[in-house]
């Protein structure tokens, strides 16, 4: 079967395999997608549930799912049956990526393990998104955002920063797992390139929040013998949140010396003395300081904080909301949204963060329908419909 490039960019001419559900696995493959390969999304015949999770024009088309799952083609494949089977295997053969987010006993019994996916295509990268990893005893457990949010350690700092265990508004450990499960995988294939060897790639989505959370938050454990607590204590001070001004909120960081001056030189707080001038001095007592400036920011507008800082060149931003982003002048001003048409009227895209200046990616389509693609891919392949 001879291979043709669907999309544009650095992966144009890659084609994967993606039997991923819900957010971390379609996140990653819809990076992909929009950076050029062939993604085609097998469902079973119920759907991915994340179709039906939020609002959308039409039944089984929820904006999540939606907006992860742009640009790919999608099938429907029963895996119970022979045919079903039979099919994913010829697609298998052809493909350069395989990556799914079933379990591993699922995905064994099914017949579609590392060991038999090899042996249908040596050189295929395979990628899998769990939970938590095989070789420890929890790789059988359930894995969802909250949980693995609350396992992490995520939420105690929210409870150090704020007083209260809560969770981020946001599903960042999906997210942040399902960027892992990209960079993986593209290493994966940046080794094949190489030497021509497929392997098994695993991206556990505890391990990789664990990692993600430790990055500051290890700090005096990293050392023998332990030199303070695992937190980084700027991160959870309870003063540390945006100032609240005389008509609103600022965020702003006055953090570094250079700013530090800057700002004590143009604002003359009372309080300002010599046993704050340094960083050392000032991150020894992050709190106290994080205080005295929401004191002094109580004295002004949000508009005139935002001018001073901006003329200072202190770090400094409104409190923008989520439909904000929609209409920011600087995100609409380097391109970042994307329209496509699809069946059900234009979607305005949020699109590719990276620049390429050979190999630039853009949003492919829409999100399929239910099976949309089933009769073309599988007539690429040389089959009917199972």
């Amino acid at each position: 079967m001879e291979r043709q490039a669907r999309g544009q960019g650095p992966l144009s001419g890659v084609r994967v395999v993606d039997l991923t559900s819900m957010v971390m696995g379609p996140y990653a493959t819809q990076i992909m997608a929009d950076m050029g390969a062939d993604v085609i999304k097998v469902e079973p015949p119920g759907g991915d549930d994340t179709r039906y999770i939020s609002v959308g024009p039409a039944p089984g088309m929820g904006g999540v799912f939606v907006n992860v799952n742009r640009g790919k083609r999608g099938i429907v494949l029963d895996l119970q049956s022979d045919g079903g089977k039979a099919a994913l295997r010829a697609l298998i053969e052809g493909a350069d990526v395989f990556i799914h987010s079933m379990r591993s006993k699922a995905i064994a019994k099914l017949g579609f393990d590392y060991a038999a996916v090899a042996a249908i295509n040596p050189a295929i990268v395979y990628t899998n998104c769990y939970g938590f990893g095989r070789r420890g005893p929890d790789r059988d457990r359930p894995a969802y955002d909250d949980t693995i949010q609350a396992e992490c350690g995520l939420t105690a700092v929210q409870q150090m920063l704020t007083g209260a265990p809560s969770f981020v508004g946001t599903i960042v450990a999906d997210k942040v797992a399902g960027l892992t499960a990209v960079y993986a995988t593209m290493m994966a294939l940046f080794h094949r390139e190489r030497t021509g060897e497929g392997q098994e790639v695993e991206v556990a989505m505890f391990e990789t929040m664990a990692a993600f959370m430790l990055v500051e938050h290890a700090n005096g454990a990293l050392f023998d013998p332990q030199l303070g607590p695992a937190h980084y204590p700027r991160a959870v001070a309870r003063n540390r949140k945006p100032y609240r001004t005389k008509d609103g909120h600022v965020s702003a960081l006055i953090y570094n010396d250079k700013h530090w001056s800057l700002f004590i030189d143009a604002v003359k707080p009372a309080w300002a003395s010599d046993e704050l001038a340094t960083l050392q001095q000032r991150a020894g007592q992050i709190d106290r300081v994080y205080g005295l400036l929401a004191e002094t920011f109580l004295e002004r507008t949000t508009a005139e904080w935002l001018e001073l800082l901006g003329t200072l060149g202190i770090p400094a931003a409104p409190l923008n909301t989520p439909d904000d982003l929609f209409d920011n002048p600087h995100l609409n001003a380097v391109g970042f949204f994307e329209t496509v048409e699809s069946a059900h009227g234009k979607i305005r895209f949020p699109g590719i963060p990276t620049w390429f200046s050979r190999t630039p990616g853009k949003v492919a389509g829409p999100a399929p329908a239910l099976g949309e693609d089933t009769d073309e891919v599988m007539a690429e392949i040389g089959l009917r419909r199972p």
